[in-house]
């Protein structure tokens, strides 16, 4: 019925994405009324987190296996701002991702030099690196106990209620995504698609593969580092665990299960993994873990494109003219309608 619906509207696809967009705000805006805020919050960065590391991996084909770096070492800057600076937590939030994009250029300057598994295993290395530091530096960032007492501070706003943080943060989280839209859907979005499609096309038309991809890697990044700011800022504290390799491996889960290339499939993803490690752990199921990977697991064998993918793929495919060749069913990251590539 909901397939048959969107059919009909096939012909006004302006009409479809202003009702998606308006649909996805006003979940947005009701999430904290349906679930416990801090939960609520949690989404909001891991969706985030995931939106910026499938505009790496999805559009331009780069597989990071050390991203919870960033998320990480965002978390610890921010705290340490928000602590010893006593600055509002917007200002201490974007001095984390600062910091994290800081990080993304010494790290990317070395690893978009290679592709493939070689890619992901320097980004691993270098991520696991800034755990051995973290967890080595226990002066400033608390080592083992973590980093504790992170206010949240906001002149004029009283930010104790999670509920309150809630629509606080949601701003930044917007913006964020609006970033990510932004670029896949600009010149350098598509200079990025031809990088991952063909890079040695790319450098033949006078791209510098290599830039391109550094700054990708970079605003990827930013945006992970947007997230984990948030993310401690939200719970107060920051551990071990935000620069811990899982937390790289938890945001891949995420966007596969969503669909990769698809940005906004993360959000989705986030939202069905956090929503059910805290309907487990609230249960007292302890081996969450087992729960998630099978779920991993599942939607892979049966969604190959993750659950945004498909339903955006099935959507085509019932409304595609057969008339129009086997063209018409290959699927694109960008408007038609948009200008070409200029350098």
């Amino acid at each position: 019925m909901i397939l048959g619906l969107l059919e009909k509207l096939h012909g006004r696809p302006a009409r479809i994405r202003w009702g998606l967009l308006t649909a996805g705000l006003l979940v947005a805006f009701g999430l904290p009324w349906g679930l416990y805020p801090p939960v609520a919050t949690d989404i909001l960065c891991w969706g985030l987190f995931a939106v910026a590391f499938d505009l790496l991996l999805g559009h331009a084909g780069l597989l990071s296996f050390g991203h919870a770096a960033f998320w990480g070492s965002s978390a610890y800057v921010s705290g340490l701002i928000a602590i010893h600076g006593g600055l509002p937590f917007y200002v201490a939030v974007l001095g984390g991702a600062a910091a994290a994009a800081l990080l993304a250029l010494t790290i990317g300057f070395f690893a978009v030099r290679r592709s493939g598994i070689y890619f992901a295993m320097v980004t691993l290395a270098f991520a696991q690196m800034v755990y051995f530091i973290v967890n080595q530096w226990g002066d400033v960032t608390g080592g083992e106990n973590g980093l504790q007492g992170i206010p949240r501070d906001l002149p004029g706003v009283d930010l104790s209620d999670p509920f309150v943080f809630y629509y606080a943060a949601l701003p930044v989280v917007l913006l964020g995504l609006a970033a990510a839209w932004r670029i896949v859907h600009s010149p350098f979005g598509r200079v990025i698609a031809a990088v991952r499609d063909n890079s040695a096309r790319a450098r033949a038309l006078g791209y510098a593969a290599d830039r391109y991809k550094l700054v990708v890697f970079t605003v990827s990044a930013f945006l992970s580092g947007l997230a984990g700011g948030l993310y401690a800022v939200n719970h107060g504290f920051a551990s071990l665990q935000e620069v811990y390799w899982t937390t790289s491996g938890k945001v891949v889960v995420m966007t596969v299960l969503g669909g990769i290339g698809t940005l906004w499939g993360g959000l989705l993803g986030a939202g069905a993994i956090v929503r059910l490690e805290d309907w487990l752990s609230t249960s007292g199921f302890e081996e969450t873990g087992l729960v998630t990977g099978g779920v991993f697991i599942v939607v892979v064998l049966l969604f190959r494109r993750g659950v945004w993918g498909t339903l955006t793929h099935t959507l085509r495919s019932r409304t595609q003219s057969p008339a129009l060749g086997p063209e018409s069913h290959l699927e694109h990251d960008h408007d038609d309608s948009s200008q070409p590539v200029s350098s």
